[in-house]
């Protein structure tokens, strides 16, 4: 984005002014398109007002400078919408805790339903530790592959708010088929139930997916606070009201509210799972999933709803298409300052657009803006493949190790635990102490640090991993040995921590830059493209399969460190030049598309 020119206060001004004429052309041209649903009278003349004292507060280059940035307070609609997200990764979580476990060990003595004594470990399905870590990795892929089928029916079709009622109801379908997968009955026929497990978790994965393209977006809409604005506070201050800060707040306390969800559900599961059984493990994620349904009704008129927007996806590649006409076969003009000019509709005349150029030059530099996201976006699955250790292989490693009566999966809730405390700390001490000493912990570098911060996670997983293969009583195969390592399971606690702390550095900070970085019209598919890293992470987990079992863990844990510390800094070093040009990234202008022209615009451009 070199090259780009910045836009100053006066274009800024201009830019505000005549938004209320824009929108209410927009309206016009989709005002047999878009149901009524699409717009709450009394948001939308909120809206008009604040967008009024938007442009009237447009902050010169001094305040900039000078004044503190604070975010804008989170509405109720946005809590609302936390209430769901925890509902439904309550579900998810609480259900997928308890994989590993259903599909490696054996039915304990003496159990019918895969529940356990002090001294064993519940199991079901008795597959071993790698058809395990093979299925957990594929439900892994698949949560996150089926995002962009999700992100591509909101931003085209349905819209992001009835593209979630649909998936709640996929989703609800799968957990109804996973708890048949663990009645006892079931059970006794382990073939039988692993089919049907399998059924679940791809309906699920259908559901989940869909639901998490577009329910991160929705929520941060819900906060939308127009571009960088002078505030005076009551006490006499001003300030500017930040919405990248804004949306870095609404992430931290969305991610908060995904792991609450996640803690009291993988903790209240593993309990489950070791008392009664697997039945209920899957029973009750079912029974509070039902929330989901319940809260996106009671809330259905508060919450902002962004309309679908046509085929922007196809517009996109069109508009790709179009700026490249004459430069395929030469590669420097493809990466030149000026490829995208040739697509900016104030250099066509009317008469020579295509029919499907209905949007403004701003849409092409905010497109521009969030294809460069997605490069960032490239670097991730090495940073989830470090992720994924606590879902498999972590919770393996505890099952070799004195857990003292605990359940060996409890230990992953050290993660989301870690989250609830460190969360609050990020947001209400250290990034604001930052800020007062002009420190800009931008999104590159937090991701960097999270990156470092993964690979210093798994050098701990490698040290206890080494201790139990030095301590075991069978040595290199601790996995299958019927005595545990004479070592604490709370030995554990500095890989899930560190995985914790980089989570908020790059996990947040990468749903962070897919909404403030992406078109309106284009933040699902941008966030579903950030989730498919995940899914490009597990099907590269699958061609490590082979270091996941005894005697190989110590390289398994090494490799993943070694490979998050070397992405991290190569990260860095591909996009530290996007610090100096975040400021000017931000405040861009809103693009604008249409479904179509009207007359009253066409008499304007020829004019």
């Amino acid at each position: 984005m070199v090259g780009m020119q910045g836009t100053d206060a006066a274009v800024a001004g201009l830019a505000f002014a005549t938004y209320d004429e824009a929108l209410q052309q927009e309206q016009f041209a989709n005002s047999e398109k878009a149901p009524a649903s699409y717009g709450s009278p009394k948001r939308s003349d909120s809206f008009e007002a604040s967008t009024a004292a938007i442009a009237s507060d447009a902050p010169t280059e001094e305040d900039k400078v000078n004044l503190r940035r604070v975010p804008a307070p989170i509405p109720i609609a946005s809590f609302l919408i936390g209430f769901i997200e925890l509902a439904e990764r309550f579900s998810y979580y609480g259900s997928t805790v308890v994989f590993t476990n259903f599909i490696q060990q054996k039915l304990p003595a003496g159990s019918t339903t895969g529940s356990s004594t002090a001294n064993q470990v519940s199991g079901a399905l008795g597959k071993g530790q790698r058809a395990a870590t093979g299925l957990t990795t594929f439900n892994s892929f698949w949560v996150y592959v089926t995002p962009l089928f999700g992100a591509y029916i909101a931003d085209t079709y349905l819209g992001r708010y009835k593209t979630i009622c649909w998936a709640v109801v996929v989703a609800l379908i799968g957990h109804v088929i996973l708890t048949v997968s663990a009645i006892p009955s079931v059970i006794a026929k382990p073939d039988t139930s692993l089919g049907i497990f399998v059924v679940a978790i791809i309906i699920m994965g259908i559901g989940t997916g869909a639901f998490k393209s577009n329910i991160s977006p929705l929520i941060a809409e819900q906060s939308a606070v127009g571009p960088l604005r002078v505030e005076t506070r009551k006490n006499g201050e001003r300030v500017l009201v930040d919405p990248i800060l804004t949306a870095s707040r609404v992430y931290m306390y969305f991610y908060l509210s995904v792991n609450v969800g996640a803690l009291v559900g993988q903790i209240g599961m593993v309990y489950a799972e070791k008392r009664v059984g697997f039945w209920l493990s899957y029973l009750l994620p079912t029974l509070v999933f039902l929330f989901c349904p319940v809260i996106l009704w009671i809330g259905r008129n508060r919450y902002i709803k962004t309309p679908p927007n046509g085929s922007v996806l196809s517009k996109s590649v069109r508009v790709i298409r179009f700026a490249g006409r004459g430069k395929w076969t030469q590669p420097k003009r493809l990466t030149a300052n000026d490829f995208w000019d040739a697509a900016k509709p104030s250099n066509i005349p009317v008469e020579q657009r295509p029919g499907w150029m209905t949007f403004d030059d701003a849409y092409i530099d905010e497109l521009r803006r969030g294809l460069k996201a997605c490069k960032v976006f490239v670097w991730y699955p090495i940073w989830w493949l470090t992720y994924n250790q606590c879902n498999n292989n972590l919770v393996s490693q505890a099952a070799t190790m004195q857990t003292h009566g605990l359940p060996n999966d409890i230990l992953s809730n050290l993660d989301p635990f870690a989250l609830l405390i460190l969360i609050p700390v990020c947001d209400l001490l250290v990034y604001p102490a930052l800020r007062r000493y002009g420190i800009r912990f931008t999104p590159i570098k937090r991701i960097t640090a999270g990156f470092l911060i993964g690979a210093l996670a798994m050098l701990c997983a490698a040290i206890v991993q080494w201790q139990i293969y030095k301590q075991s009583p069978c040595g290199y195969q601790a996995a299958t040995c019927e005595e545990f390592a004479p070592i604490n399971v709370w030995a554990q606690t500095p890989s899930y921590v560190f995985i914790a702390l980089s989570e908020i550095f790059a996990s947040i900070t990468g749903l962070e830059i897919a909404y403030t970085k992406a078109p309106k019209s284009m933040r699902s598919l941008v966030t579903a493209v950030f989730l498919f890293t995940s899914a490009i992470s597990s099907a590269l987990g699958e061609a490590f399969l082979a270091l996941s079992s005894d005697p190989l863990l110590i390289w398994n844990y090494g490799v993943m460190g070694a490979l998050s510390f070397v992405a991290g800094i190569g990260f860095f070093f591909s996009f530290r030049e996007l610090d100096a040009d975040e400021e000017r990234l931000n405040d861009l202008p809103e693009g604008h598309v249409s479904q179509k022209y009207t007359e009253k615009e066409l008499q304007a451009e020829r004019s």
